[in-house]
Formats: C-alpha cells, sequence, structure tokens
C-alpha cells in the first residue's frame, strides 16, 4: 500500500500542496476507512506508517521521474492541504514510462498519471521498484558481471602490465594493501574462467577498492580502469609519469612514482594511506 501524489509541477523538496478536490481517500471506500477519523480528516497518525511516490504529471512541467518519499506532516485548509515529506534517495526514481509499464500490478488506470491528485493504492510499490530495477541493471554482451552483488569487503584488485619490471611495484602493492588489512589479488594470481577477461571483470567487481598502473599507456589499464570507474569502483591510479595518464582522466588525483627502491617505498606508504581513508569513509 503507497500514497500516489501527482502534480502538474512537480514536488519541491520537502514539502508541497494539493486542492482538497483532488484528494482521491473518500470514507465510503477501504483506504478512506484506514486512512480518515470519523470527522473525514486525514489520519495523520496513520497516513505516516505507508511510503508515498511523489509524481509528476505525464507531459507536465517538471521531470518525468517519481521519488519515493514519507509524509512527515499533514495541514489541511479548507480549500488546499499542505503536506510535508522526505525524499528517500536511497532509492532509485522510477521514470514515468516505467511506471505506466507497471500499471496493472501498481493499480494505476489508463489516465493515472496525467492529473494531479492524491490516492492510496494497495499494491506492493517496493516489490514493483524492486523488478524495475532489476529490469534495468547494466547488462554487457561482451562478458558478464553476474557477480556484482558479491563484492568482497577485503579485496582490491590490482590492474597492471604483467611484464616483469613491474613485479617489484606489485610487491610494493601488496605490502601496502597487506599493511591496510586487505587482499590484493592480480588477475595472473588466479584461474576461474576459460576468457581472461571474465576473470579480470570478476576481480574488478568483487573488488572494494582497484589499483590501477597506468605506466607505458597500457590499453589493457585503461580499459579496466574504465570498467572500474563505470562500476561506481574506488579506483587508485598510479603512474611513473604524468604523460601515462590521458588527458581524460587528469583531472583525477593519481600517485606518481618511480621504480626503484626508494620510490616503491614512497608508492607503497601513499597508497596505504589513500586505502586507509577510502575504508575510513565507508
Amino acid at each position: 500500500m503507497f500514497h500516489l501524489l501527482v502534480s502538474y509541477s512537480g514536488w519541491p523538496d520537502g514539502t508541497g500542496s494539493i486542492a482538497n478536490s483532488r484528494i482521491y481517500i473518500k470514507d465510503d471506500q477501504e483506504t478512506g476507512k484506514l486512512f480518515l477519523k470519523k470527522d473525514g480528516q486525514l489520519d495523520f497518525s496513520k497516513i505516516t506508517t505507508i511510503p508515498a511516490l511523489l509524481v509528476t504529471e505525464t507531459g507536465g512541467n517538471g521531470p518525468q521521474f517519481a521519488h519515493v518519499a514519507y509524509i512527515t506532516a499533514v495541514t489541511q485548509g479548507p480549500k488546499e492541504t499542505s503536506i510535508q515529506y522526505a525524499v528517500d534517495n536511497s532509492i532509485r526514481p522510477i521514470s514515468n514510462k516505467d511506471l505506466e509499464k507497471f500499471s496493472p500490478q501498481l493499480g494505476l488506470s489508463k489516465f493515472t498519471l496525467t492529473h494531479t491528485h492524491w490516492a492510496i493504492n494497495q499494491a506492493d510499490l517496493f516489490k514493483i521498484l524492486l523488478i524495475n530495477q532489476q529490469r534495468s541493471q547494466i547488462s554487457p554482451n561482451i562478458f558478464n558481471i553476474d557477480s556484482i552483488n558479491q563484492q568482497e569487503a577485503d579485496l582490491v584488485s590490482v590492474m597492471m602490465p604483467f611484464q616483469a619490471e613491474f613485479n617489484p611495484v606489485y610487491a610494493a602493492l601488496q605490502a601496502a594493501t597487506i599493511s591496510a588489512g586487505l587482499r590484493p589479488i592480480r588477475a595472473d594470481d588466479f584461474w576461474e574462467h576459460h576468457l581472461v577477461i571474465q576473470d579480470i571483470v570478476n576481480l574488478i567487481v568483487r573488488a572494494r577498492i582497484v589499483i590501477c598502473d597506468c605506466s607505458g599507456r597500457n590499453p589493457n589499464v585503461f580499459y579496466e580502469a574504465g570498467i572500474a570507474h563505470a562500476l561506481g569502483k574506488e579506483v587508485i591510479l598510479i603512474a611513473q609519469t604524468e604523460n601515462d595518464i590521458p588527458f581524460d582522466l587528469r583531472h583525477i588525483r593519481y600517485v606518481k612514482y618511480l621504480n626503484n627502491k626508494q620510490g616503491l617505498s614512497a608508492l607503497s606508504e601513499a597508497v596505504q594511506s589513500r586505502i586507509r581513508t577510502i575504508i575510513s569513509l565507508r
């Protein structure tokens, strides 16, 4: 069960209003018996117990996306009712177009989203939102990200060239990661899938943090950094020279290092510090 609040101009942050004639909660209906007092006024103690869906009219003057909110206060006047609410930003908005697709499940008629009103629908709102989210998930056709919900809290994936000259670099990154209490893995450390790219993607998908060494402008590393960024991963970029960082990535902070004993020691300290900062933020 949920409140359906539709407005031509959308719903501003925190508060809005609606004409009393547009409140379709009647005392001769089942929802009215549940949410109205004996005098016909809204029962505030009860309407706050269910979520609200804030919708801009389809074709109206506002973003064509609906947000989940919870009503926090209601003031009924002689002609209109003022509503205060808190939007739940942890729930992804749903488009009017997608709402229309779920009309039967949500109990919406053909014209429900095309006029301003306040109604209470008996459908399971969160079930529909979950189904919609699952349908809209990223679905690559080159590899799969089926393990997107299997993130390992202690995993740090290291993306770098596999040449022998980078082995001391990897050792420094291992030391930094282990010192921070996490577990580093490089793509050549294991073999799970018959496709190399799938093993690499699985490493990125499951990782809490991804380290990408851009040294030598390795195209594979750039590709992997792009995947990590697209999936919203925490990415630590490192490189031996500024020219190793592509122009499009230079607005992102990175760790510059020298591939010698002193430089790798400094790299290990810098990466360890960054990892600890990331951990403390989440």
